[in-house]
């Protein structure tokens, strides 16, 4: 075992702490906890076992998730997310907001922006009926492998088609490429800097119909203003928001619900 001299110690603590003081500053305490995650103690852990945050989640679900059941799935990474490592899944508050729109709409064809390791996309495929498919486009290779293989063992590998690329790339091919006509609903949770330009792409492309619900994630926390001045003030949208919490935290956070209208809706007053 290494052995570390106690002012090396001392003086790497302290400049953790002063990291943290300046996060605090600038971002405020929740996206504080956030970065302190995400920039600080999980590449440490990374270090120091070998792998990655992502690899140990689906190592857990693995062992202790039963194959074939997605419930199971969600409730081994919610376990794990809660009391071992944070993680960035939607998580089970905001989950079951999401399960509630998945009822309601019954898409025949989502698209989700941002697969991370797979929970939405379990989530969300679980409750599809049996001809309906889930489109999720994940840029990061490492994250997409890590969502099949969820996907896979979670049994739902008929509904669901996991492509890796960049969202811009990707939702132009949608037509042609990935026999897409229009949405039922799109869920975003990739960026919160693409959800805006993403929107208006979709826009662009035709992807998106009369009563296309477009379902946005971390709208509060970390935040996507600009994507909530496009809906909000658009006559094209008809929106709902849901006040929830980060996901695994206590810190408030919140999905928009916005229901395309078409672009001929009259104008607002």
């Amino acid at each position: 075992m290494v052995e570390y001299p106690p002012l090396l110690l001392a003086a790497a603590l302290l400049g953790l702490l002063l990291a943290l003081l300046l996060l605090l500053r600038r971002w405020g305490w929740g996206l504080c906890v956030v970065y302190w995650y995400e920039l600080v103690l999980q590449p440490a852990r990374n270090l120091l076992m070998g792998d990655t945050k992502e690899q140990r989640i689906l190592n857990h679900v693995l062992e202790h998730a039963e194959r074939g059941n997605p419930q199971s799935v969600l409730e081994a990474i919610d376990t794990y997310c809660s009391q071992k490592e944070w993680a960035m899944n939607v998580g089970d508050k905001k989950g079951q907001i999401v399960d509630t729109v998945v009822r309601e709409y019954q898409p025949s064809v989502l698209l989700e922006l941002g697969a991370y390791c797979g929970y939405s996309a379990v989530r969300m495929a679980r409750l599809l009926l049996p001809d309906a498919r889930l489109l999720t486009i994940e840029l990061n290779p490492d994250y997409a492998a890590i969502t099949q293989r969820m996907v896979d063992f979670a049994g739902l590998q008929d509904r669901v088609t996991v492509v890796v690329g960049a969202s811009q790339d990707i939702i132009p091919q949608l037509k042609k490429k990935y026999d897409v006509d229009t949405l039922d609903m799109v869920f975003l949770d990739h960026w919160k800097d693409r959800y805006l330009p993403d929107t208006i792409l979709l826009e662009e492309c035709g992807l998106l119909r009369k009563g296309t619900v477009l379902l946005a994630d971390n709208v509060i926390c970390p935040g996507a203003p600009d994507f909530l001045v496009h809906v909000r003030e658009s006559s094209h949208y008809e929106c709902t928001h849901y006040s929830s919490y980060l996901e695994y935290m206590e810190v408030v956070d919140g999905l928009e619900k916005a229901i395309y209208m078409g672009p001929g809706s009259p104008t607002r007053p």
